[in-house]
């Protein structure tokens, strides 16, 4: 061969692995790329909250001559306000401290004191007066932006209410409203009372309102002193508690006096309960004691039975090492704010019982005001100085408990693993496990591959062994156009055209699963034990895949005549009903048996090409030599050719199982994307990547649910990557055991 040409020939094989070499490494690359960018997205979930101190400066003086009662700052932290018992409200730079304006609360009647006052949630408070009149008043910060873009924020005290005075000299006064319902204003009296007054306007066609007014007394029994009490967000119940550990709520009914439903000891030990909040949601009440407990507690479902809920102790978050003598609920989530006497703030996530903060000031703090966005607080110490903080806290929701644990969620039960990422209600608690869509992925892919493995494992040993020549070259070409079927046609006709048929007739289904292996075996047998001469088999050996499927079709056309008749006369007419009333088995139209039928039809072809190129590719001299040696062709089939390409099969098996984990759009079209957990082959299921199509489109950027999707990309990409190193361990295994074949 002349010089030039094999000089060519060098530089081109070096082109070529260097081309090469540089793609392998761009791929590899790539994929690290994206695991880098999907985890990058995920951390955050997992980063502990942080607060930052934003400024210090000594309390407007005059409110901290007057004694300051309720504190509090705007949602860009740039404004903040002070209550004092002079009943002014006095408006100040939050950086700064400097005074801006003062505004006072106007009493109802001239030269009224304020005598009380009680926070309501949204930086509102309820004011009692010396005369024994209630107000209701609401701190206001409204933004405004000139044409520059410049911000400036305008606050005001707005009157939302008045009350006049009720029978009693009141200690401490609560109310709540609801738009166009009730008015509730709950008063402690002395002697343990309380007086409970519901005020009801109506207003008819004509414009006319018509008052009624309904006045209840409560008594709590001995032992114990009231210590502390609150009114729910409607104030449809009231919940107090006692200086000896008792836990009470009456529920508070219109046009009925109130019913105690729950008196609890809620410690062993009797320590007093110092004090009570309601969470967003209006179902969870946080409870702090002397001993610097924190707890959360809602009604739940008695044992038995009977439709009755009691009061119970559902979350224990982290404890102060002093009493807690203030808890807030923020505005956005279910975390807390609580407050101890040794002036230590903590902030906790009750649902996932999740310590989020904890923040101990040199100098103890002793009041403390969240801005409405949760954005920061804050805070006047016993030194009469402000201090203002920012909180990072934008995924408190989030944490290992939440996505991979039991989480007892309000009106449950008991604890569950659950996944609700969004809801119609103001006050949602999000559900955000992930062991539902762990579960459904293994469920979609196990049925699938139940229907994918024989099916594709026995057609390439039928076809690579046993299989006429002329009829194997359009077998398997056609095997492979099925793996270029689009996945959403699959999905397509498995919604819209099997599970119909499927629901349609579904003792036949569950028959057929019994005939046709039966029918497939018969036909065999009998094929042996046909009466044809010897020479004829021989020539028609090979060809036997139109029986197969007159089998089967015969199979099929049997399980669905005799299905109809068994359903009629075993289970009257309806197996689903029938499942559901003996078995407690619900049926969904789109079910796993619809999924193991689509997603089987997509893995099939990947099975049977890979299998098949792997027994193919076996030498024939082992064939040959089992068969000289007297073996029959399915002897030699299972005894030789199988096992010297295990680790081909085995292959074909992983990548059909990695390709099955990875589906989405036959999942998400062909089942009922609930995520639950139960095995049963007729309910459908919820998978991670199914669920990343579905919450995509409704997830914030940056949002909690937004970087949980990105955390389910990281569990199929971990699960992928997994599955794949265990499939090459095995495989190489299986080479140096049965062969380099």
């Amino acid at each position: 061969m002349a010089h030039p040409l094999i000089r060519s020939v060098r530089r081109w094989d070096t082109a070529a692995r260097w081309v090469i070499t540089l793609g392998g490494l761009l791929i590899i690359a790539s994929v690290v790329g994206i695991l880098v960018l999907i985890v990058r997205v995920t951390l955050p979930l997992f980063v502990p909250p942080g607060t930052d101190l934003a400024a210090s400066y000594p309390a407007p003086p005059e409110a901290a001559r007057a004694g300051i009662l309720a504190i509090g700052t705007d949602d860009y932290l740039d404004n903040a306000y002070a209550v004092d018992q002079r009943g002014v409200v006095t408006f100040f730079d939050a950086h700064t401290g400097g005074v801006r304006r003062a505004e006072s609360f106007e009493p109802p009647t001239p030269g009224a004191a304020l005598r009380g006052l009680s926070p309501v949630p949204g930086q509102g408070y309820t004011l009692l007066w010396s005369d024994g009149s209630v107000t209701q008043e609401r701190v206001r910060f409204r933004p405004e932006f000139d044409a520059a873009g410049r911000r400036t924020i305008t606050a005001a005290v707005e009157r939302q209410l008045v009350l006049p005075p009720e029978h009693g000299r009141a200690l401490l006064v609560q109310v709540r409203t609801e738009p166009d319902g009730p008015v509730t204003r709950a008063a402690l009296l002395t002697g343990n009372r309380f007086e409970v007054v519901r005020t009801t306007v109506t207003t008819d066609l004509f414009g006319n309102e018509q008052r009624s007014v309904e006045r209840h007394e409560v008594t709590v029994e001995p032992p114990g002193a009231v210590n502390v009490f609150t009114l729910d967000r409607t104030g449809s119940t009231l919940y107090v508690g006692t200086d000896g550990g008792q836990l009470l709520r009456w529920v508070l009914r219109e046009g009925e006096p109130p019913r105690l439903m729950d008196r609890v000891d809620a410690f062993e030990d009797g320590r007093a309960i110092t004090a009570l909040e309601m969470l967003g949601g209006n179902i969870t009440l946080a409870v702090g004691d002397a001993l610097g407990g924190l707890a959360g507690w809602f009604p739940v479902q008695r044992s038995g039975g009977g439709g009755r809920k009691v009061l119970r102790r559902i979350h224990d978050l982290r404890m102060h090492r002093s009493e807690v003598v203030a808890i807030q609920g923020l505005n956005r989530s279910r975390s807390l704010l609580s407050l101890d006497a040794a002036g230590n703030v903590h902030f906790d996530y009750a649902t996932s019982e999740r310590a989020l903060l904890a923040l101990a000031p040199a100098t103890p703090l002793r009041l403390v005001g969240m801005a409405p966005n949760d954005s920061g607080f804050i805070g006047l110490d016993a030194r009469g100085r402000m201090a203002l903080w920012r909180l990072d806290m934008p995924h408190p929701e989030a944490g290992w408990k939440t996505f991979f644990g039991s989480v007892w969620y309000e009106s449950y039960p008991a604890p569950e693993f659950v996944w609700q990422s969004s809801s119609g209600a103001d006050f949602f608690e999000p559900k955000l496990s992930l062991v539902p869509l762990i579960f459904g992925t293994l469920k979609a892919t196990i049925y699938g591959m139940l229907f994918a493995v024989p099916l594709g494992v026995l057609a390439a040993m039928y076809s690579s062994q046993l299989m006429h020549r002329r009829l194997r070259t359009v077998v398997k070409p056609a095997f492979e156009i099925m793996g270029s079927v689009p996945t959403v046609v699959i999905g397509f006709l498995a919604a819209l055209w099997l599970a119909p048929i499927l629901a349609a007739d579904l003792a036949g289904f569950l028959l057929a699963f019994a005939f046709l292996p039966v029918a497939v075996l018969g036909m065999f047998v009998a094929w042996e034990r046909l009466p044809v001469a010897e020479p004829l088999k021989r020539r028609l050996r090979g060809l036997e895949l139109p029986l197969i499927v007159v089998a089967v079709v015969l199979a099929m056309v049997v399980a669905l005549q005799v299905g109809q008749g068994a359903e009629v006369l075993l289970f009257g007419d309806n197996l689903r009903q029938w499942s559901y009333d003996v078995l407690g088995v619900t049926f969904d139209q789109r079910n796993s048996v619809v999924i193991a039928f689509a997603l089987g039809f997509a893995v099939v072809p990947i099975v049977f090409t890979i299998s098949d190129d792997a027994l193919t590719n076996v030498p024939a001299r082992l064939r040959a030599a089992s068969l000289a040696l007297g073996a029959s062709r399915w002897q030699t089939l299972w005894r030789v050719t199988l096992p010297s390409a295990a680790p081909g099969v085995f292959a074909a098996v992983m990548v059909g199982f990695g390709r099955a984990i990875g589906e989405t759009m036959i999942v998400l079209m062909a089942t009922g994307n609930t995520p639950i957990m139960d095995w049963s082959p007729l309910n459908g299921m919820r998978t991670l990547a199914a669920n990343i199509a579905v919450e995509v489109p409704e997830a914030p950027v940056n949002g909690t649910l937004y970087r949980t999707l990105f955390l389910c990309a990281v569990l199929l990409f971990g699960a992928t990557f997994a599955l794949n190193t265990v499939a090459e361990v095995v495989r190489q295994r299986l080479r140096r055991r049965f062969g380099r074949f």
